[in-house]
């Protein structure tokens, strides 16, 4: 069993404490329920001890089922999911966060939950507000260590503030080389918020060939994704890249024995794009 020493964390916001995440974890979007699994165990074999899964995803039976047969305690283990659309709402949200509770293994099994995440804003349904304070209800009876968002934009992260006095811990958004969200990470920072990226590798394509980040890797000797990933730490964000592929699995793990320069850093900072978006726009998905 990898022993998972060399993985850095970030401090989050809960109230009067902080709770530390680790920065790099493993994500199973768009992993089928069986899948999941075998996954989350390949990974927590390889030393991820952070997993990211979602109401939405449908498996998070599968990821439980894998934390709890793993050979590593679950206070060991940073477990996030997340309410979706449909179920956002004061009330709604309460049983929500209790349905995913007993599809990852039950109260007794994986309580406290780490963190506990707004899908997405859904602005046109005016919900988000009231879902955030019932998400720091169930932070304040310790059901749930932190409580953070996605796909917020800055205004909607300003509201939550605004009418329930705090901001979230993290905001997760697609965030790769050629989608850099400057402005949401820019007000994150000032405000204390951690941005953790999806599809931290763009979904792969072209981005993947890209020759400015393949001269990089070249130099490094080192894969493309780990560059991205490796880009990722080192300007802050957290990052929960997913595969299936063990092979995949460890190499996206095995990156803290290399360092992108300055230069390297600027280089890649210029990939960014305005057309860059993969998903769509916060303030139109509903």
């Amino acid at each position: 069993m990898a022993e998972n020493t060399n993985v850095p964390t970030v401090s989050l916001s809960a109230g009067s404490e902080t709770v530390e995440m680790p920065q790099l974890g493993f994500g199973v979007w768009q992993v089928e329920d069986d899948q999941a699994a075998d996954a989350v165990r390949e990974a927590i074999k390889v030393g991820y001890r952070s997993i990211d899964t979602a109401k939405v995803y449908e498996n998070e039976a599968g990821t439980g089922a894998a934390i709890a047969s793993a050979d590593v305690p679950r206070h060991d283990i940073f477990l996030t999911t997340k309410v979706w659309n449909e179920d956002q709402g004061y009330e709604a949200t309460k049983k929500a966060f209790d349905a995913s509770i007993e599809r990852l293994g039950g109260k007794d099994a994986v309580e406290p939950l780490d963190l506990y995440l707004i899908h997405w804003p859904t602005p046109e349904k005016d919900t988000y507000v009231e879902t955030f304070k019932a998400m720091l209800e169930l932070r304040d009876a310790g059901r749930v260590r932190a409580v953070g968002v996605c796909n917020f934009e800055p205004e909607h992260l300003q509201r939550l503030k605004d009418e329930t006095g705090e901001f979230p811990a993290i905001n997760q958004v697609e965030l790769h080389p050629k989608f850099q969200q400057k402005a949401v990470r820019d007000f994150c920072s000032a405000n204390g918020i951690a941005v953790e990226a999806w599809s931290p590798l763009g979904q792969g394509g072209d981005i993947l060939t890209n020759p400015v980040l393949d001269g990089i890797a070249e130099r490094l000797g080192k894969t493309v994704a780990q560059v991205i990933i490796r880009w990722h730490l080192q300007i802050g964000n957290v990052v929960i890249p997913k595969s299936v592929t063990p092979s995949r699995i460890a190499e996206n793990f095995d990156v803290f024995d290399f360092e992108l320069t300055e230069d390297d850093l600027f280089a890649i900072s210029d990939l960014d794009s305005s057309d860059g978006r993969i998903g769509p726009h916060p303030n139109d998905f509903n």
